[in-house]
């Protein structure tokens, strides 16, 4: 247990905050963790495969490491080492392949994130989570006819001001999405998100699955 008084952290402190303790310990390494330049004490960095967070254990000098994405949040390993914390942040922001991260990095816990995510969760999950909310009632019908077409119900739904956000990959916060908004349950509104100049299209309620299909699908 930690001593009263002692900082388990004094690299951290020395440096003036995660953040820049991981940009030094990076830059020694010549590794590139994209974390952003202004994080000082939260360290969350966008990758692929959901955000990647980093925070301070209280008891013992621990870095814990997770996934995030909404509503859902992994814990897959945690080290005393913060060279060897950034070198795993490092090689999952770039990518690497889940079994070769597993391989490098002993201390990363992978095998329930992994499986989560070979199951089709988060993305069945959340689907069971938006539709059980009494919060998301208004979407409840719009919701279960998308969740009904059998390519659709592999999206990744949120509601965003009271419309559902489909996005392609549960994971990739940049994956192809759309915004959908019932009107009256004859008439929708759809907005293809980050595509240049996209407006809100009005669609007919028996074109809506196969414009949203066609929308979503990868080019």
């Amino acid at each position: 247990m930690n001593a009263p008084g002692k900082d388990l952290y004094p690299d951290v402190t020395a440096s003036g905050g995660l953040g820049p303790a991981m940009r030094e310990a990076a830059q020694l390494r010549g590794c590139d963790t994209g974390l952003a330049p202004w994080a000082v004490d939260v360290v969350s960095i966008e990758t692929t495969r959901g955000f990647l967070s980093v925070d301070l254990a209280a008891e013992e000098r621990r870095f814990l490491l997770s996934v995030r994405i909404p509503d859902f949040d992994w814990e897959i390993g945690s080290t005393d080492d913060l060279g060897l914390l950034v070198e795993a942040v490092a090689a999952w922001w770039e990518g690497i392949p889940f079994d070769e991260l597993a391989e490098r990095f002993g201390f990363l816990e992978l095998d329930e994130f992994v499986g989560a995510l070979e199951r089709g969760e988060p993305t069945t999950s959340q689907w069971t989570r938006l539709l059980s909310s009494d919060f998301n009632r208004n979407q409840w019908n719009l919701l279960r006819r998308l969740r009904a077409d059998e390519v659709l119900r592999n999206m990744f739904p949120t509601i965003t001001h009271g419309a559902v956000r489909l996005r392609v990959k549960a994971m990739d916060a940049w994956s192809r999405r759309v915004l959908v908004y019932d009107e009256n349950g004859e008439r929708y509104v759809v907005r293809r998100v980050e595509v240049p100049e996209a407006d809100w299209v009005e669609v007919p309620s028996g074109d809506l699955i196969a414009y949203l299909r066609a929308a979503l699908a990868e080019e």
